[in-house]
């Protein structure tokens, strides 16, 4: 049981955008659009992921004293192999995120966990935790992403990265897009309200969660 709580409350009851707010740059910038949010997830649950692994690994060999420094050494590393791989195998959705890939680095999601857990942790536990939280990021990422597409477009798309073929696309008719869109959500100041609402619907949840029990 105590393995299953370490990979759910990343998922829900410590959700690191919508409970503890972190990653809040990437969170805010790039989730205008689904393609960018599983991008930009799928990126972080990768580099946490192998970081975590790395860090529980070495935990008993890293001094106390230079931990931090290793710990960003480590993270920057597994960073500068995604951005290339990204820039090579995925141009366009590279082009999308832009500078937000390298600073998954001083992503505070990543170097927390490093920091807090698997330093700490055995791999296997290291693993459930990087699982957790990396998923809990990307599904705020991706509710986020599609709320702000459909209420500002009226349609929602996924495309392959890989070949910018069309894999997905749900959406209301052009007239009524036109009609009822609300355009706000395009701009930063949509990103924040998406995530304030958001967010406090996951508040309310929980104290709901609270009262029964």
């Amino acid at each position: 049981m105590k393995k299953l709580s370490i990979f759910t409350d990343g998922l829900i009851k410590e959700n690191p955008v919508l409970v503890q707010y972190l990653g809040m740059c990437s969170a805010l910038a790039i989730t205008i659009s689904l393609n960018n949010a599983l991008g930009m997830g799928v990126t972080v649950i990768l580099v946490l992921l192998i970081s975590n692994i790395v860090i529980s690994l070495l935990r008993k060999v890293i001094p106390d004293e230079i931990r931090i420094p290793v710990f960003i050494v480590v993270i920057a590393t597994l960073v500068k192999c995604a951005e290339l791989l990204l820039a090579a195998y995925t141009p366009s959705l590279s082009t999308a995120l832009g500078v937000f890939i390298p600073l998954i680095v001083v992503n505070c999601i990543i170097l927390g966990r490093a920091e807090a857990f698997a330093s700490k942790n055995s791999v296997g536990a290291s693993i459930l935790d990087a699982l957790g939280m990396g998923l809990g990021y990307t599904a705020a990422l991706t509710v986020m992403s599609v709320l702000r597409q459909f209420l500002s477009t009226g349609t929602i798309n996924l495309l392959n990265p890989f070949t910018n073929d069309l894999i997905f696309e749900f959406g209301v008719s052009e007239g009524f897009a036109a009609k009822y869109a609300i355009t706000i959500f395009k701009e930063p100041v949509g990103a924040f309200l998406m995530l304030a609402l958001i967010a406090a619907f996951v508040t309310w949840l929980k104290s709901r969660g609270k009262e029964k029990k």
